[in-house]
């Protein structure tokens, strides 16, 4: 059996009486874009610093092709690092900034150029090498923030929230950007975010954290349409999350039967809105809200299971607020929940 390339065993993070990070355990395969997802405070970050060395984990190890990182140095581990602040040297060129590292490392000239020239070409800023960092967009400094966490040939390479800083254009250019050099390089990547939509579009498997633990870990496909946990549904975009008592689902105003049996292996259920059929069902709902996005129209519906999102197709006749309308919530079309947390 082949051995993981970087294995992530038992990591524990605690602060006095806080708990950083839970018993993190994971193995990345070498050349994998493994990404951290979750919201402020829930250890992605933190377990992100521990691998590079930058935080000594309470309890647990990390090994890198069998070997242990604790005991070596966060400059000796050959683990790059892109921040979500450039942190490049406002005096220095882009030339400088890159070739920085390799300098601290006091290597020939003629090798420092030739790798500083490979960096520019790989990231695309050929003839930018001269300019200062406040002469480029935002984007382009994150491409020379790369280039220098690539120069020394990382075994791995952390990015912790990169394009956070970035406009929406921007980033959708990054992402192509990151995707390609990771193609490229075959370098492990391992991007900490808390945008569902950056980790879907990036990411080989997706680590969804929550206080310090680990939620789910699976492909994007995983996450998005078998979320196991009502947090994962409900960060994924499932807005109609219920849980399963009895057979019923739990509602505010009690339990409710829907006209299929509800599955027995499930602790709840999870409808995206447009998975709830609108104009047709057992159930009742008067309309809250509604608003028109373009292609689609969306409602909000006062149910007697509680507050409900539908959306529809734009052509589908519009409702306006205090409209009763018949709904459904097909069972075949929900995702099962293993944990109601």
């Amino acid at each position: 059996m082949n051995r993981p390339f970087l294995q992530i065993r038992g990591i524990r993070k605690e602060y006095g009486p806080v708990t950083a990070v839970q018993d993190v355990t994971i193995d990345v395969a070498q050349g994998e874009f493994l990404t951290f997802l979750g919201p402020s405070g829930s250890g992605k970050s933190t377990t992100l610093y521990i691998l590079a060395g930058f935080e000594n984990p309470t309890r647990g190890d990390i090994l890198l092709n069998g070997e242990t990182l604790l005991a070596t140095p966060s400059h000796k581990r050959n683990i790059g690092m892109v921040f979500q602040r450039y942190t490049l040297f406002p005096h220095l060129s882009v030339g400088e900034n890159i070739a920085f590292p390799l300098k601290v490392r006091r290597l020939r000239k003629a090798e420092i150029d030739a790798k500083v020239r490979a960096m520019l070409k790989l990231v695309r800023l050929e003839g930018f090498e001269d300019r200062k960092p406040a002469q480029m967009s935002g984007g382009q400094q994150q491409r020379v923030a790369l280039a220098r966490s690539m120069v020394m040939e990382p075994k791995v390479l952390l990015l912790d929230e990169p394009l956070s800083n970035l406009d929406a254009r921007l980033r959708l250019e990054m992402r192509a950007e990151l995707q390609r050099v990771q193609k490229e390089t075959g370098v492990t990547m391992i991007f900490v975010t808390h945008d569902q939509g950056e980790a879907l579009s990036l990411a080989d498997r997706i680590v969804v954290m929550l206080n310090g633990a680990i939620e789910q870990i699976g492909t994007p496909e995983d996450i998005y349409n078998r979320p196991a946990s009502a947090f994962v549904a409900d960060f994924v975009g499932f807005e109609n999350i219920f849980a399963i008592e009895n057979g019923r689902l739990r509602a505010g105003n009690g339990p409710i039967a829907l006209a299929m049996p509800l599955p027995h292996d499930a602790a709840g259920l999870a409808w995206r809105p447009r998975m709830v059929t609108l104009g047709s069902g057992p159930f009742q709902g008067t309309v809250r809200g509604a608003a028109f996005s373009g292609s689609t129209r969306e409602y909000l519906l006062d149910t007697p299971l509680g507050a409900l999102k539908a959306e529809v197709d734009a052509a589908a006749p519009a409702h306006s607020a205090g409209t009763t309308l018949a709904f459904d919530l097909p069972v075949e079309k929900a995702a099962k929940l293993e944990r109601f947390n």
